[in-house]
This record gives structure tokens, sequence and C-alpha cells, in this order.
């Protein structure tokens, strides 16, 4: 089985961590994952209503950005959150994007 490549802390770049949050596919991805358990693609996709061939597409980003870090188990793909890494490289850039926003107020 092929290796799966994710980038290493130094290759970090934060202009393409920032590009591939901006998508709210992959944004919803990131924030499911905060509570840092690790989870199977099948239940990343629950709920998001995106075709696998579409969540595929998106963690494929999220890993190549080094957001989310990919581990094989037989046929099973496990998904979890670099924020570790992420942190030591940019701190406070997840707790930021994973914060609730307050609501809107009525006019």
């Amino acid at each position: 089985m092929r290796e799966i490549h994710h980038p290493d802390v130094s290759e970090l770049d934060l202009a393409t961590v920032l590009h591939t949050l901006g998508d709210p596919i992959r944004l919803a991805v990131v924030r499911l994952l905060a509570d840092e358990r690790e989870r199977t693609c099948t239940e990343v996709g629950d709920g998001m209503g995106v075709a696998a061939s579409t969540l595929s597409y998106h963690l494929r980003l999220l890993r190549e950005a080094g957001v989310t870090r990919t581990r094989a188990a037989g046929t099973e793909r496990h998904i979890s959150l670099r924020r570790e890494d992420l942190d030591s490289a940019y701190p406070g850039l997840l707790d930021a994007l994973v914060a609730k926003r307050p609501s809107a107020r009525a006019a």
C-alpha cells in the first residue's frame, strides 16, 4: 500500500491553509474534527450532504494543506486535525476558526 503524504510542519504555508479553509465544506470538516476525535471518512461525511467523491476531494485538499492527518487502517481512512502542528506554526488560528460566531442581531 502506498504511504499517505503529509506536509512537514516546516512546509505549512499560511496562505495555503487559509485558502483551503475558505471553503464552507472544508471549514465544517475542521469544526467537526476540532474535538480532537479521529473519525473515519464515513463519519466525517455523515450529515454533510455531499457526495462521497466530493468529500474525498475536500479531505485531500485539507491533508495536502497540512490541516488534517489521514491514517490508513485496512480499507478505512481515519481523519484527524493536526492541531498541535497548526498551533505551533500559527498560534490561535484554529481556535479562531472553530469559535462559535455570535448570532446576528435583528436590525
